[in-house]
């Protein structure tokens, strides 16, 4: 076995005592850091590396902190002066999972790099803590190499923002291997279902 197989196999374990204790400390570290903030080096290189990260130029990670738990209604005094189908405030879950927000965060505020995927690190009470996977390219390093300039062309910029990895196509219900009910979209299987098309002469 090589060693990223060792690695992934402690990742595994997260209620040992020694992932009990490295994730408690380095939660702590996390919380007196900013919400967005580049990383030196992935904290999991194995799973980073599955996912596409290289430790050359071109390649980037940023830890995000997404503020766990539902999503409440922002409406003044906790009223929605409408029907009562809509008068819900705090049951409200967000449609996108909180990897899929952390991936848009840090999209928004790189906007000249491209985001490739991204990786769960940490969690406590209050938040979440994800790395995200981020290219350059504008980078030689990255445009000259078969194996990732796909990602270069215009067509996948903001990719995050669009659904398009894989935490956004999670969202979208495309991940599971069951028949697929939501292609194209949501919204056109949404217009097709609705939509009541006749023969002109029938």
């Amino acid at each position: 076995m090589g060693a990223y197989k060792y690695l992934d196999e402690l990742w595994r374990k997260k209620q040992s005592d020694t992932m009990r204790f490295l994730l408690r400390i380095r939660c702590w570290e996390y919380r007196q850091l900013p919400a967005l903030h580049r990383c030196t080096r992935p904290t999991r290189p194995s799973k980073a590396r599955k996912l596409g990260y290289k430790a050359k130029q071109g390649y980037v990670i940023y830890r995000v902190r997404i503020r766990r738990g539902g999503r409440k209604k922002p409406v003044p005094k906790g009223q929605v002066y409408g029907k009562p189908n809509n008068a819900g405030i705090n049951s409200l879950k967000n449609t996108r999972g909180l990897r899929a927000i952390a991936e848009e965060r840090i999209g928004r505020a790189c906007g000249s790099l491209r985001v490739l995927n991204s990786y769960w690190v940490n969690e406590d009470a209050t938040y979440k803590y994800f790395e995200v996977i981020l290219v350059d390219p504008q980078h030689n390093a990255i445009r000259n190499d078969p194996r990732i300039n796909w990602i270069v062309n215009p067509v996948h910029k903001h990719r995050e923002l669009r659904g398009l990895t894989a935490a956004g196509k999670k969202g979208r219900g495309l991940s599971s291997g069951r028949t697929n009910k939501h292609n194209p979209s949501r919204r056109g299987v949404w217009k097709r279902n609705n939509t009541w098309q006749a023969r002109r002469y029938r």
